[in-house]
């Protein structure tokens, strides 16, 4: 339309990090949505996926709407246990009504396990439906360096890119 500003895109970034659950403490991994049958789990106030946290963090950042720990944090038990996936959903809705479309987001993911490539597909699936938007994931190693190069837990980094809903 004449007149009006062009439509500018907004991004965002997000981190999540979440340590393994002590080796006496069996725990579920889920991670980017799916759960990894065999492998041992991460702590978390909810079910610790860091690729979906990191997701929904990156959305928080680019609509401007605060963060993971202002909407789900420990003050709030009803979210004690959640998904990530239906973290990520409500991070969504919460970015959508706050006047922001969703362009697409892309996680990567740091850490020795799970092998990740083979359940590729499959995690970006269950992550697109929970976003209503396209998510794509990667994933890499820290060659043997830092937290995740030890072994002791998996890491998250994410973008978002939302456009304001005229």
């Amino acid at each position: 339309m004449p007149g009006l500003p062009p439509v500018l895109p907004r991004t965002g970034i997000g981190v999540d990090i979440h340590a393994f659950a002590p080796a006496n403490t069996p725990t579920p991994l889920w991670l980017a949505g799916l759960l990894w049958p065999g492998e041992q789990g991460l702590a978390g106030h909810s079910d610790g996926d860091p690729v979906a946290h990191a997701a929904a963090d990156a959305l928080f950042s680019a609509a401007g709407t605060g963060d993971l720990g202002t909407h789900f944090g420990t003050s709030r038990p009803e979210f004690r246990g959640a998904a990530g996936t239906t973290l990520l959903a409500e991070a969504a809705r919460i970015v959508r009504a706050a006047g922001f479309d969703i362009g697409n987001i892309a996680v990567q993911f740091v850490g020795n396990r799970p092998k990740f490539s083979p359940r590729r597909e499959e995690a970006q699936a269950a992550l697109s439906a929970a976003a209503g938007a396209p998510v794509s994931v990667s994933a890499t190693t820290s060659d043997a360096l830092g937290f995740t190069g030890r072994d002791e837990g998996i890491t998250a980094i994410a973008t978002a890119l939302v456009y304001p809903i005229r």
